[in-house]
Protein backbone atom coordinates (compact mmCIF):
# COMPACT_ATOMS: atom_id res chain seq x y z
CA UNK A 1 0.00 0.00 0.00
CA UNK A 2 1.31 3.20 -1.23
CA UNK A 3 2.09 5.96 1.39
CA UNK A 4 0.84 9.59 0.08
CA UNK A 5 3.28 12.53 1.16
CA UNK A 6 2.33 15.98 0.09
CA UNK A 7 4.94 18.81 0.03
CA UNK A 8 3.32 22.17 1.05
CA UNK A 9 3.96 25.81 2.79
CA UNK A 10 1.78 28.52 1.68
CA UNK A 11 5.38 30.72 1.49
CA UNK A 12 6.61 30.36 -1.82
CA UNK A 13 10.03 30.37 -2.34
CA UNK A 14 11.04 27.72 0.31
CA UNK A 15 12.62 25.17 -2.01
CA UNK A 16 9.35 23.30 -2.19
CA UNK A 17 9.50 21.98 -5.28
CA UNK A 18 13.31 21.04 -5.37
CA UNK A 19 12.70 18.88 -2.27
CA UNK A 20 9.65 16.89 -3.53
CA UNK A 21 11.76 16.54 -7.00
CA UNK A 22 14.67 14.84 -5.12
CA UNK A 23 12.83 12.92 -2.31
CA UNK A 24 11.33 11.55 -5.01
CA UNK A 25 14.08 10.51 -7.12
CA UNK A 26 16.55 9.39 -4.29
CA UNK A 27 13.55 7.15 -3.30
CA UNK A 28 13.26 5.70 -6.49
CA UNK A 29 17.43 5.58 -7.20
CA UNK A 30 16.87 3.39 -4.07
CA UNK A 31 14.68 0.91 -5.81
CA UNK A 32 11.52 2.44 -4.73
CA UNK A 33 8.54 2.70 -6.87
CA UNK A 34 7.25 6.27 -7.26
CA UNK A 35 5.32 8.14 -8.37
CA UNK A 36 5.38 12.54 -8.09
CA UNK A 37 1.93 14.71 -8.82
CA UNK A 38 2.29 17.89 -10.19
CA UNK A 39 -0.54 19.65 -8.84
CA UNK A 40 0.83 22.85 -8.45
CA UNK A 41 -0.76 25.01 -11.62
CA UNK A 42 3.36 27.03 -12.15
CA UNK A 43 4.25 22.97 -12.80
CA UNK A 44 8.14 23.24 -11.46
CA UNK A 45 8.21 19.73 -10.98
CA UNK A 46 6.90 18.86 -14.59
CA UNK A 47 9.79 21.14 -16.08
CA UNK A 48 12.39 19.82 -13.44
CA UNK A 49 12.12 16.30 -14.54
CA UNK A 50 12.57 17.10 -18.57
CA UNK A 51 8.85 17.99 -19.73
CA UNK A 52 7.42 20.65 -21.29
CA UNK A 53 3.83 21.74 -20.35
CA UNK A 54 3.27 23.71 -22.59
CA UNK A 55 2.96 20.67 -24.93
CA UNK A 56 1.68 18.22 -22.92
CA UNK A 57 -1.97 16.90 -23.74
CA UNK A 58 -2.58 14.68 -20.79
CA UNK A 59 -2.56 16.18 -17.55
CA UNK A 60 -3.67 16.06 -13.82
CA UNK A 61 -5.85 18.86 -15.45
CA UNK A 62 -7.61 15.93 -16.84
CA UNK A 63 -8.09 13.89 -13.96
CA UNK A 64 -9.98 16.26 -11.58
CA UNK A 65 -11.85 18.06 -14.71
CA UNK A 66 -12.46 16.02 -17.43
CA UNK A 67 -12.70 12.66 -15.29
CA UNK A 68 -10.24 10.86 -17.42
CA UNK A 69 -8.67 7.96 -15.65
CA UNK A 70 -5.45 8.39 -13.54
CA UNK A 71 -3.26 5.72 -15.17
CA UNK A 72 -3.59 7.63 -19.20
CA UNK A 73 -2.09 10.68 -17.49
CA UNK A 74 0.96 9.15 -16.07
CA UNK A 75 4.47 9.50 -17.86
CA UNK A 76 7.68 7.67 -17.02
CA UNK A 77 10.45 9.83 -16.39
CA UNK A 78 14.57 9.57 -16.93
CA UNK A 79 14.66 8.30 -13.90
CA UNK A 80 13.86 4.47 -13.36
CA UNK A 81 10.95 4.16 -10.88
CA UNK A 82 10.13 7.66 -11.03
CA UNK A 83 6.82 8.84 -12.52
CA UNK A 84 4.64 12.00 -12.98
CA UNK A 85 1.26 12.80 -13.13
CA UNK A 86 1.78 16.23 -14.73
CA UNK A 87 0.93 20.04 -14.37
CA UNK A 88 0.31 21.95 -17.74
CA UNK A 89 -1.14 25.50 -18.40
CA UNK A 90 -4.34 24.30 -18.09
CA UNK A 91 -4.28 23.47 -14.59
CA UNK A 92 -4.30 27.25 -13.80
CA UNK A 93 -8.33 27.88 -14.52
CA UNK A 94 -8.88 24.46 -12.39
CA UNK A 95 -8.84 26.13 -9.23
CA UNK A 96 -12.57 27.55 -10.28
CA UNK A 97 -13.61 24.94 -12.45
CA UNK A 98 -13.77 22.76 -9.61
CA UNK A 99 -15.77 24.74 -7.58
CA UNK A 100 -19.01 23.00 -9.71
CA UNK A 101 -17.99 19.70 -9.54
CA UNK A 102 -19.22 17.47 -6.68
CA UNK A 103 -17.50 16.03 -4.42
CA UNK A 104 -14.70 18.48 -5.45
CA UNK A 105 -12.23 18.34 -2.37
CA UNK A 106 -12.52 14.77 -2.75
CA UNK A 107 -11.57 14.51 -6.45
CA UNK A 108 -7.48 13.81 -6.31
CA UNK A 109 -8.50 11.48 -3.63
CA UNK A 110 -10.75 9.15 -5.31
CA UNK A 111 -8.08 8.99 -8.37
CA UNK A 112 -5.46 7.99 -6.25
CA UNK A 113 -7.42 5.16 -4.56
CA UNK A 114 -6.94 3.14 -7.96
CA UNK A 115 -2.93 3.77 -8.08
CA UNK A 116 -2.05 3.45 -4.49
CA UNK A 117 -1.20 -0.21 -4.63
CA UNK A 118 1.28 0.67 -7.48
CA UNK A 119 3.90 2.36 -5.90
CA UNK A 120 5.66 2.81 -2.22
CA UNK A 121 5.37 6.64 -2.42
CA UNK A 122 2.96 9.08 -4.19
CA UNK A 123 4.59 12.51 -3.47
CA UNK A 124 2.29 15.41 -3.83
CA UNK A 125 3.95 18.96 -4.80
CA UNK A 126 1.27 21.49 -4.04
CA UNK A 127 0.61 25.01 -5.10
CA UNK A 128 1.84 27.57 -2.51
CA UNK A 129 -1.87 28.92 -1.46
CA UNK A 130 -4.68 27.19 0.39
CA UNK A 131 -7.25 26.87 -2.61
CA UNK A 132 -9.46 23.65 -3.57
CA UNK A 133 -5.92 22.40 -5.43
CA UNK A 134 -4.16 21.88 -2.30
CA UNK A 135 -7.39 21.25 -0.12
CA UNK A 136 -7.36 18.00 -2.74
CA UNK A 137 -4.08 17.03 -1.73
CA UNK A 138 -4.03 17.44 2.02
CA UNK A 139 -7.53 15.01 1.80
CA UNK A 140 -5.59 12.68 -0.53
CA UNK A 141 -2.49 12.67 1.82
CA UNK A 142 -1.46 10.72 4.66
CA UNK A 143 1.10 13.20 5.78
CA UNK A 144 2.78 16.40 5.10
CA UNK A 145 6.54 17.60 4.63
CA UNK A 146 7.03 21.67 5.46
CA UNK A 147 9.91 22.63 3.56
CA UNK A 148 10.71 25.70 5.75
CA UNK A 149 13.85 28.48 4.77
CA UNK A 150 16.35 28.89 7.32
CA UNK A 151 15.59 32.84 6.91
CA UNK A 152 13.68 35.68 8.50
CA UNK A 153 10.45 35.55 7.54
CA UNK A 154 10.41 31.24 7.93
CA UNK A 155 8.27 31.40 10.55
CA UNK A 156 4.96 33.70 9.18
CA UNK A 157 2.50 31.74 7.26
CA UNK A 158 3.64 28.65 9.38
CA UNK A 159 0.52 29.45 12.05
CA UNK A 160 -1.84 29.61 9.00
CA UNK A 161 -0.29 26.78 7.84
CA UNK A 162 -0.69 24.37 10.87
CA UNK A 163 -4.50 26.26 11.00
CA UNK A 164 -5.67 24.73 7.87
CA UNK A 165 -3.84 21.02 8.36
CA UNK A 166 -6.05 20.93 11.53
CA UNK A 167 -9.10 22.22 9.74
CA UNK A 168 -8.57 19.32 7.00
CA UNK A 169 -8.03 17.02 9.65
CA UNK A 170 -11.22 17.61 10.89
CA UNK A 171 -13.58 17.86 8.21
CA UNK A 172 -12.10 15.82 5.52
CA UNK A 173 -9.23 14.08 6.26
CA UNK A 174 -9.24 12.26 9.95
CA UNK A 175 -5.46 10.93 9.50
CA UNK A 176 -3.42 13.56 8.29
CA UNK A 177 -0.38 14.29 10.00
CA UNK A 178 2.52 16.17 9.70
CA UNK A 179 5.56 13.48 8.52
CA UNK A 180 8.20 16.31 9.09
CA UNK A 181 9.98 19.64 8.58
CA UNK A 182 12.74 19.95 6.12
CA UNK A 183 15.10 22.99 7.02
CA UNK A 184 16.10 24.50 3.25
CA UNK A 185 17.88 26.78 1.73
CA UNK A 186 20.79 26.62 5.23
CA UNK A 187 23.83 28.96 5.55
CA UNK A 188 26.08 27.86 8.01
CA UNK A 189 27.91 30.77 8.43
CA UNK A 190 24.94 32.72 8.90
CA UNK A 191 23.94 33.35 12.58
CA UNK A 192 20.31 34.09 11.39
CA UNK A 193 20.32 30.62 9.54
CA UNK A 194 21.72 28.79 13.14
CA UNK A 195 18.66 31.42 15.02
CA UNK A 196 15.88 30.46 12.15
CA UNK A 197 16.44 26.80 12.59
CA UNK A 198 17.08 26.32 16.55
CA UNK A 199 13.64 28.07 16.60
CA UNK A 200 12.30 25.99 14.60
CA UNK A 201 13.39 22.64 16.22
CA UNK A 202 12.34 24.44 19.12
CA UNK A 203 8.61 24.56 17.90
CA UNK A 204 8.43 21.29 16.14
CA UNK A 205 11.14 19.30 18.19
CA UNK A 206 11.17 15.94 16.77
CA UNK A 207 9.25 16.37 13.73
CA UNK A 208 12.53 18.37 11.99
CA UNK A 209 14.84 16.12 10.18
CA UNK A 210 18.28 16.01 11.39
CA UNK A 211 19.82 16.71 7.94
CA UNK A 212 19.62 20.24 6.11
CA UNK A 213 19.62 21.41 2.70
CA UNK A 214 22.31 23.59 2.25
CA UNK A 215 22.30 26.74 -0.20
CA UNK A 216 23.52 25.62 -3.14
CA UNK A 217 24.61 26.90 -7.08
CA UNK A 218 24.23 23.65 -8.78
CA UNK A 219 21.02 22.66 -6.54
CA UNK A 220 19.72 25.59 -7.79
CA UNK A 221 20.89 25.04 -11.67
CA UNK A 222 19.21 21.44 -12.20
CA UNK A 223 15.72 22.68 -12.74
CA UNK A 224 16.26 24.46 -15.49
CA UNK A 225 18.59 21.55 -17.39
CA UNK A 226 15.04 19.22 -16.41
CA UNK A 227 16.72 16.99 -13.99
CA UNK A 228 16.85 16.18 -10.60
CA UNK A 229 20.12 17.03 -8.95
CA UNK A 230 21.16 13.53 -8.97
CA UNK A 231 21.87 13.55 -12.77
CA UNK A 232 22.97 17.01 -12.96
CA UNK A 233 25.75 16.91 -10.25
CA UNK A 234 25.74 13.92 -8.00
CA UNK A 235 28.82 14.91 -6.44
CA UNK A 236 27.71 19.04 -5.31
CA UNK A 237 26.76 19.16 -1.71
CA UNK A 238 22.91 19.51 -2.51
CA UNK A 239 22.72 16.62 -4.01
CA UNK A 240 24.44 14.88 -0.74
CA UNK A 241 22.39 16.27 1.47
CA UNK A 242 18.84 15.16 -0.58
CA UNK A 243 20.24 11.64 -0.87
CA UNK A 244 20.76 11.75 2.79
CA UNK A 245 17.52 13.26 3.38
CA UNK A 246 15.67 10.11 1.13
CA UNK A 247 17.86 7.61 3.59
CA UNK A 248 16.35 9.53 6.66
CA UNK A 249 12.95 9.71 5.19
CA UNK A 250 12.94 5.99 4.82
CA UNK A 251 14.65 5.00 8.05
CA UNK A 252 11.72 6.52 9.55
CA UNK A 253 8.53 4.41 7.37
Amino acid sequence: MGKIVSFSNQKGGVGKTTSCVNLSAYCAAAGKRVLLVDIDPQGNATTGLGFTKSSLKKSIYNVLIDDDSIEDNIFATSVENLYLLPANIDLAGAEVELVYKRGRERILRNALEKVKNDYDFIFIDCPPSLGLLTINAMAATDAVIIPIQSEYYAMEGLTQLMNSISLVRQSLNKGLKVEGVLLTMYDSRSLISRQISAEIRKYFTKKVYEIVIPRNVRLAEAPSHGKPVMLHDAKCMGAKAYKAFAEEFMSKQ
